[in-house]
This record gives C-alpha cells, sequence and structure tokens, in this order.
C-alpha cells in the first residue's frame, strides 16, 4: 500500500493491533477508553470518511471479484456489536455485504463439527461478510460453559484438557486456508469496561425503547466478567497471527469504536487494492460506437453527453493522483 491514506489508517490502527504470538492481558495491555487523542466533534467527519472509502473500495471489491473479506465482530454483552455495523457499514451498497448472527446452535448445527455453521455464512468472491459473534464463540462462551461441549455430541478424545489448545490451532489453519484462498479474514474485538457495562445496561432497563435489547442472561453471564476476561485474554493471544491478527478495540466511547471498526475494514479493502477490470481495446471500441449513437439521439438542446465534463475531470485528478478527499492516491 503505497496510498498516502493507507499509511496513515496503517498508523492509526498499529496500537490496536494484538502482535502475533504476544500474551495479551485484556486490564494490563488495552484502555477500553483509549482515544488516540480525539475529541468526539471529530467524529462525525473521521466516520463519514472512513464510510466513503469504503463505499469506494466495496465497490472494486465486487467488480474485480477475486477477494471475498470475512469481518469477526466479537465483544461482551453490550459491546456495541449492532451499533457499529449499522453505523460503520451505513454506506456501502447492502447487495455486496451479508451479516449473520449466531445465537445458540440448532439441533442441525451440533450434529454437524463446530465450525459447519459458521462456513456456511462465508462470504463468496466480491463480498463482505460480517459474523456478528463468530466461530471464537467456540473459544469464549462454550469455555466459560464447559457444559456446552456435551451438548456438542463429541467423542470423549476430543473433550480432554487440551481441547481449547487444539481448537486455537484448528480455528487458525481454517483463516489460513481461507485467506490463502483469497478470502481475508478481519477479526475486531471490542473492548467494553465492566463499569460502562453496567451503564449501558441501566440504560437498557431505564428507557422503554431499549427494554427488548436486555435479557435476565445479559445479568448472568456479567457475573462470569472475570471468566470472560481470562478466555477473551486468551483468545487474542493463541489466534492472533500474521494473517488474520486480532484488532483490540476500545469500546467505552461508541464513537470512537466505529472510527476503529471503520478504519481496520478499510487497512484490509486497501490492502487488496481491487481495481476495476479493463474491458480490453476491442470493449473499448465497442463502447465508443455505442457512445456515438447515444450522443446522436440527443434531443434539440439537450447535450449529446451530459457527463462528458465530469467524466473528463475525474480522468484529469486521477492523472495528478488526487481524490475527492484531496488525499494523494499514488505513492
Amino acid at each position: 500500500m503505497s496510498d498516502e491514506r493507507a499509511e496513515r489508517i496503517a498508523e492509526f490502527i498499529e496500537p490496536l493491533r494484538v502482535e502475533p504470538g504476544s500474551r495479551v492481558r485484556l486490564d494490563r495491555d488495552f484502555d477500553p477508553r483509549f482515544k488516540a487523542g480525539l475529541k468526539k466533534r471529530d467524529g462525525a467527519e473521521l466516520l463519514r470518511v472512513g464510510v466513503s472509502l469504503l463505499a469506494e473500495y466495496q465497490d472494486r471489491l465486487a467488480a474485480q471479484d477475486t477477494y471475498g473479506v470475512l469481518m469477526c465482530l466479537q465483544a461482551i454483552d453490550a459491546g456495541g456489536k449492532d451499533g457499529t455495523i449499522r453505523h460503520v457499514m451505513s454506506g456501502v451498497n447492502p447487495q455486496g455485504v451479508r451479516v449473520s448472527s449466531f445465537k445458540v446452535p440448532s439441533a442441525e448445527e451440533l450434529d454437524h463439527d463446530y465450525l459447519w455453521r459458521y462456513a456456511r455464512r462465508l462470504p463468496a468472491r466480491g463480498e463482505i461478510a460480517i459474523f456478528n459473534r463468530s466461530h471464537y464463540e467456540e473459544v469464549l462462551v462454550v469455555r466459560v460453559h464447559p457444559d456446552n461441549l456435551v451438548r456438542q455430541h463429541l467423542p470423549e478424545d476430543a473433550c480432554g484438557p487440551d481441547v481449547w489448545d487444539r481448537r486455537y490451532r484448528e480455528i487458525n489453519r481454517w483463516e489460513h486456508y481461507l485467506t490463502d484462498n483469497g478470502f481475508k479474514v478481519v477479526k475486531i474485538f471490542l473492548n467494553l469496561s465492566e463499569e460502562e457495562q453496567r451503564a449501558r445496561f441501566l440504560k437498557r432497563i431505564d428507557r422503554p425503547e431499549k427494554n427488548w435489547k436486555f435479557s435476565a442472561a445479559d445479568v448472568r453471564e456479567r457475573r462470569r466478567w472475570d471468566d470472560y476476561q481470562h478466555a477473551f485474554s486468551a483468545m487474542l493471544s493463541a489466534t492472533s497471527t500474521k494473517w488474520a491478527p486480532w484488532y483490540v478495540v476500545p469500546a467505552d466511547r461508541k464513537w470512537f469504536a466505529r472510527i476503529c471498526a471503520a478504519a481496520v475494514l478499510a487497512h484490509t479493502l486497501m490492502d487488496i487494492d481491487p481495481q476495476y477490470p479493463d474491458v480490453g481495446e476491442e470493449a473499448r471500441k465497442a463502447l465508443l460506437v455505442t457512445r456515438r449513437e447515444l450522443e446522436r439521439e440527443a434531443p434539440a438542446g439537450a447535450p449529446a453527453d451530459p457527463y462528458a465534463d465530469s467524466a473528463s475531470r475525474r480522468r484529469g485528478k486521477k492523472k495528478h493522483g488526487k481524490t475527492k478527499h484531496g488525499m494523494n492516491e499514488r505513492g
């Protein structure tokens, strides 16, 4: 990536990246209230630019039809997954994005291997798939509540003391396989503090329009806070890889979390750098013939080609390496 924008984005998200092979302890290594010196009033404009960038690169991704992107969102309850998806993906073409939320597995899903239901929702080439919760539930919720292993009908030797280490290895290999085949894996952990979760739960209780989002089960899970923090830390340590690193996004400030998530996804798309297909010389000649025919059909007083001037201006900007945001587009 030689793009000036890409370099700035990479620099911005680097403090969020979990170095592969590092030993993570969430409460020590990542601050849920970190905001990189930004102020909320700057957030709306930064997010707008990020959303615009995502729209541009998603269009190119779909046109090239070579790569796909899987974005995994993990967080504790009230971590902001739904809002992050809604705001970050607000400007993209919905035809090129699929969101899958994974709840309690069905009887059919439990009769298959633990990655089966996730594999069924992977993106096609040219698509972005978002997992609202993901295959990492299999080393998080299932680890905190190991009775779930019994429900998975596993062979006895698949439930031994090394089950979590084995699953980490299997997930890493699966993501490596996806990456090798042109499907980039983006992993974002929304890191929420215990106090902010408490405040958000109370908001869901106090505001009638939020009541539907609250469940008594959320409070029961909150009592396992330390168990979840341990499971999160172990997951981040074992499964942040060169081909699919984790990004720990500070989630106490929703506006900042959304900027970070947009930046991580934009970084991935810019790294792919998808290009519009070259139509070839013969196809271009056919386009020129068709253009002349359409120009001849222009009514009296109407411009022959109302878009000719804007197309010329766009070509001029590309020639000089400028985008509509005034940033250098070429290194």
